[in-house]
Parts: structure tokens; sequence; C-alpha cells
């Protein structure tokens, strides 16, 4: 086993499919959880989500060789303050957030002499809270390790091997670039979503009853996405600005350029474009991350 005891400080989607994942797959690794919400808690216990549900982040991270922040990336600092006092002196702190330049700073100063090595794991769901994990979350996904200049490589593969044991593919990538990536294929993506959803709902001149009566394909994937969690996209766009601010300026940009098509009529533009956006979709499918069935292969009763 890579480890001996994992913390897992944040039980929502991602700290309970941890939990279960670990206790599925790497059943001899110990694991003890904690979150802010003594709700959480209770829930986390009566679902079984650790091996120990402790009543403080320094308690639950006592003795643990592996702390996992499953916290949204705006309460990292905060998270790493309240487990320092409990930490093993060669205990790797990592994390799960979707940004990494600014996390990665923020645990760095607030835990100078421990070893931090921040991770992410591309896979998730509209859903939140301890209710929505599970075991197999990671199977088949990514997770993109982004280690400081100079970190042991040794403690980097022991990361490495823990999540490839629970399922992932791992990729290990610059923080700063790893943001950028992100912001192309998650972040201005769940922005998008956010934005379109809101402006249907804005509209004067179609009620609320309207856009959910007649709602095609294309307006309910956005209201999938836009059903998640708004602490965690809130933060995440705020720690990863620069990259997102840069990607939507591009988008904007490709944006303008098909508007002046639809306005001059130009057809063989919009073609060429769509036909280069289906080479991505193709290439999603190739790489397995997602399902080439219909309806994004979602089962119907």
């Amino acid at each position: 086993m890579p480890f001996r005891k994992v913390a897992i400080i944040g039980l929502g989607l991602l700290g309970s499919s941890v939990g279960l994942a670990v206790r599925e797959h790497l059943s001899d690794i110990k694991t003890c959880g904690y979150d802010a919400d003594a709700d959480v808690r209770a829930k986390a216990r009566e679902l079984g989500l650790c091996d120990d549900i402790a009543e403080s982040a320094e308690t639950a991270a006592h003795d643990a060789d592996l702390v996992i922040l499953c916290v949204p990336v705006g309460a990292m600092r905060k998270a790493a303050e309240a487990i320092a006092p409990g930490l093993s002196e060669n205990a790797i702190i990592s994390d799960v957030g979707s940004s990494k330049e600014r996390v990665s700073r923020a645990l760095a100063e607030t835990l100078p002499d421990h070893t931090i090595i921040p991770a992410h794991p591309v896979a998730g769901t509209e859903q939140s809270g301890p209710e929505a994990g599970f075991a197999s979350l990671f199977h088949g996904r990514w997770c993109i390790i982004t280690p400081p200049v100079g970190a042991d490589e040794a403690r980097v593969e022991k990361l490495a091997d823990f999540w490839r044991g629970l399922g992932s593919t791992v990729e290990i990538m610059d923080a700063g670039h790893h943001d950028m990536v992100l912001a192309v294929t998650s972040h201005i993506p769940h922005l998008i979503a956010y934005t379109i959803v809101g402006t249907a709902s804005d509209l004067e001149d179609v009620t609320r009853s309207e856009v959910i009566k007649y709602s095609a394909g294309g307006f309910r994937d956005f209201t999938r996405i836009a059903a998640s969690d708004p602490t965690m996209w809130r933060d995440v766009f705020l720690h990863n600005k620069d990259a997102v601010l840069e990607m939507m300026d591009r988008f904007l940009g490709d944006l303008g350029a098909m508007r002046d098509a639809i306005e001059s009529e130009d057809g063989e533009a919009m073609f060429d474009l769509f036909s280069r956006t289906r080479a991505i979709r193709r290439g999603i499918l190739e790489q397995g991350q997602d399902d080439a069935r219909p309806d994004f292969g979602r089962e119907h009763t």
C-alpha cells in the first residue's frame, strides 16, 4: 500500500468518493474523515464513508501519512491551518481542487515545513454532498498531479500510485499549464452553462415554465452543468482568474466571428467550424472520456 492512513478533509462528492474508493480498492489503508459541517459528519458516519469520522480537522490529520483536502479552493488555506497542529512530520498534503497555482501557493505558505503535492482528479458530477459519492467515480478518469519544483520524485510517485489504485490514469503537469488547460476544458464551459441558463431564466418574453417545458437536448445538458455546486465554482473562477479571463477573451473573439458569419450568411465558415469541432468529439470518445451511446448513455425508465 502506498500509505497506511489517509485523512480526508471535506466530505462532499469528491471526499466521500475518495473514502468509498479506498475502502473498495485499497482496503488495507485506514481512512479518517472530517467535515466542518456537523450534519455532514453525522451523515458520513451513517453512510460509513470512512473508517472513522473525527470531530476536528487536527484529529483527523493526526498520524496520517497522506492528507487530502477536499474542500472548495477558496477554503484551502483555512483547511490547511486547521490540520497543521495534527500533521506528522513526514505527511504528504494534497488536494482535489481544479485550480492549482493559487492553491499550491496558499498551501506552501500555510504549511512551509511540510511536503505539498497538489492533485486534481478530473472527475465529478453535478451532484454534491456526502450522499453523492460513489466508489467508481475515478475509474478511467485522469488525475493530474502538479508537484512543485524540486519535489521528491519518490513521494510524487507514491501519490500517483494511490490515485492509480483508485482507478485513475495519472498525468504529471506544471501547475500553470494545468490551469490553462482546465480553463478551456472545464471552467469556461461551466461559465457558459451558468450564463446561458441564467439568460433563459431572465428573458422577459419567455416564462420560466416555458423554458423548462420546451427545453431541447442542448439546453438540458447546459442545465445539468449549471446545477453544479455554486460555492465550488465561484471559488474556481476567482482562483483561476487569469487563465479564465484569457480563455474568455479568446472565446468572445471566436463568438464574435461566428456572429459575423451568421449576419453575413457565410455558411461555408460555419460549416468549416462545425466540421472541425466534430473531430474533437470523436477524440473524446476514442480516449474513453464519454459514452458514445445516444443521450450520453443515460438510462431511460
